[in-house]
């Protein structure tokens, strides 16, 4: 039987969602270095998103979000290579694990957008994080969120337009302050 995916209100923070929006580009890019076909890059980054959404309260709080993340998407990957066996191209496991290493190394200098963004995330008010939380947790829509508040779709889609102008906005003064001398 599958574990429910858990909620934001059983456990799953802001700071997973912060982690998770901030590190999805460079996850994806190396899980489509590993399966070279957009469609099967999709795929397995979803899965890993699912999974990580699982596993999130086994993740320790301090260490390095992107290497815990990287080493799920490397098991995803292999997981998906076994499913695709009928491929033309196929990387060994030893293989798998070298570039999944040399990649892991690469992401772990901190970058500054992703720090900016995940203290920006923690000054949005406690009904605005929610709003984030729940539209980029797996499945959430924009249509599913107006139906649970009893809102118009049009509605949700404009405060969570303003809370992503309200984030950008934070970003680009933290990084400009951390830049200026």
């Amino acid at each position: 039987a599958s574990e429910p995916a858990p909620t934001p209100a059983n456990g799953v923070s802001a700071e997973f969602i912060s982690h998770l929006t901030s590190s999805q580009r460079q996850l994806y890019a190396f899980i489509l270095s590993l399966v070279r076909h957009t469609a099967d890059a999709d795929d397995v980054l979803q899965e890993t998103n699912l999974v990580m959404w699982r596993k999130w309260a086994d993740f320790t709080p301090g260490t390095n979000f992107d290497a815990w993340s990287f080493s799920i998407a490397r098991f995803q990957v292999m997981a998906h290579r076994k499913r695709q066996q009928r491929s033309r191209l196929h990387f060994d496991d030893e293989l798998v694990d070298l570039l999944a290493s040399e990649a892991a190394t690469a992401y772990e200098t901190p970058d500054p957008r992703r720090r900016a963004l995940s203290d920006c995330l923690r000054k949005l008010g406690s009904e605005q994080r929610r709003l984030i939380a729940r539209r980029y947790e797996p499945g959430g829509s924009v249509i599913g969120m107006a139906t649970e508040q009893g809102r118009s779709p049009k509605a949700v889609s404009e405060a969570l337009r303003r809370i992503r102008k309200t984030l950008m906005t934070c970003i680009e003064t933290t990084l400009a302050r951390e830049a200026s001398p």
